[in-house]
């Protein structure tokens, strides 16, 4: 099967993906005319035309170029952009290899040893040199606030049953958010038993659905985004950990931004296509950039300063979670890989170590703690005078 992945840059070079966050150089292009390209149908609002909000953007930007990152979660009141930035990602995300069998079957799902793990159709295909996968764009998938558990973990198919009289499993959200992004908005007021089986993936990378003798595994690795107001309640600390990068979101403060983003609004309401054509060749270029930092990735160490500096962080502010490193450290790599640069050195330490490290404290296991290291002094102490008592007899 031939691939079909854009190839990256020939050589290494400093990329300009973080110079087009800038306002500076984003507002260029709406100085120039640009032809009606024949965009589709379906057209989001630019991600480089959103007006600073420049940590968003960026975090937004380091889970696509990394998802070991571990996803985003932005939190805010209502009416700063958090949905409308997640959704204008689509025209900048990547390529990944998906399955075209039903059961989601890859090539590597043969072992070093050429042991199958494929279903019979395509160890069949695989035996005579036909592909059974392709690549596409990464997608944004949405999980609806109003979804049942069937929809987002799969189940029997109804019309099916009632129709052909026969049983069959269908996948869920989960099973289709696999290697793509998954964007639940107002996260927090998610039902429990929906929380659980997100939980349950995104620690496993898959799930199992049982209905009755039916029985289906299906494969959930997903980068999870998600966006909340925190007026309308707290989300639970299960899902938080989960979330890599936290970014809080506030109204601009700058009353000439704050402008602008009303004169842009409404471009966009007028004339979408027109607004969007405006933006093309920036949001292409991006495009661009974000494969090659992709692949850069690869390539992309952590010098020992970042390496020492960034354990000496975590560890002065008291932070018990040894999650908080990976986030931090795979979130530097991305940042220098998307600055076209192979070693994350300090200062991709400190721009990312906010994102990566806040709400990870809790004072109420600190104090869980104390206590516990006060009740393990007293025992120690009543030992120590039974054991002289004991002694002097």
């Amino acid at each position: 099967m031939a691939d079909q992945r854009p190839e990256p840059h020939d050589e290494l070079e400093r990329s300009r993906l973080l110079d087009m966050l800038s306002e500076t150089v984003a507002g260029r292009i709406l100085r120039t005319s640009a032809p009606d390209l024949g965009l589709a149908e379906h057209m989001p609002y630019p991600f480089l035309a959103m007006v600073g909000q420049t940590e968003m953007r960026t975090a937004l930007l380091l889970s696509v170029i990394n998802p070991a990152v571990g996803g985003v979660l932005l939190i805010g009141p209502r009416g700063t952009g958090k949905t409308t930035c997640v959704r204008s990602l689509t025209d900048l995300l990547p390529y990944v290899e998906v399955s075209l069998c039903p059961e989601g079957c890859l090539p590597f799902d043969v072992d070093a040893e050429g042991s199958p793990a494929v279903c019979p159709d395509c160890q069949r295909k695989l035996d005579a040199g036909e592909p059974i996968s392709t690549y596409e764009p990464v997608r944004l998938i949405e999980l609806p606030l109003n979804a049942r558990l069937e929809d987002v973990v799969g189940g029997i198919n109804e019309r099916i049953a009632v129709q052909q009289s026969r049983v069959r499993l269908e996948r869920g959200i989960l099973a289709r958010a696999d290697q793509n992004l998954l964007y639940i908005d107002e996260v927090n007021l998610l039902d429990d038993p929906i929380v659980d089986a997100i939980l349950d993936a995104a620690a496993q990378g898959s799930y199992t659905v049982r209905r009755g003798a039916m029985v289906g595994t299906y494969r959930s690795s997903f980068v999870l985004i998600g966006s909340m107001n925190p007026e309308e309640g707290r989300l639970r600390p299960q899902i938080m950990d989960r979330f890599g990068l936290r970014v809080p979101v506030q109204g601009l403060s700058d009353l000439a931004q704050r402008y602008e983003v009303y004169q842009r609004v409404r471009r966009y309401q007028t004339n979408r296509r027109k607004f969007v054509a405006e933006w093309a060749s920036l949001t292409s270029a991006a495009h661009e950039e974000i494969l090659f930092a992709r692949e850069l990735l690869k390539d992309t160490t952590l010098s020992e300063d970042a390496v020492e500096v960034g354990l000496a962080l975590i560890q002065n502010l008291g932070i018990d979670s040894h999650r908080a490193e990976y986030v931090m450290f795979e979130a530097a790599r991305a940042h220098a890989a998307a600055d076209g640069r192979d070693v994350a050195d300090v200062a991709d330490i400190r721009r990312v170590a906010p994102m990566a490290l806040r709400q990870r404290r809790s004072q109420f296991m600190t104090d869980y703690f104390n206590r516990q290291m006060e009740e393990d002094e007293s025992i120690q102490t009543q030992i120590d005078a039974l054991a002289g008592d004991s002694a002097t007899d």
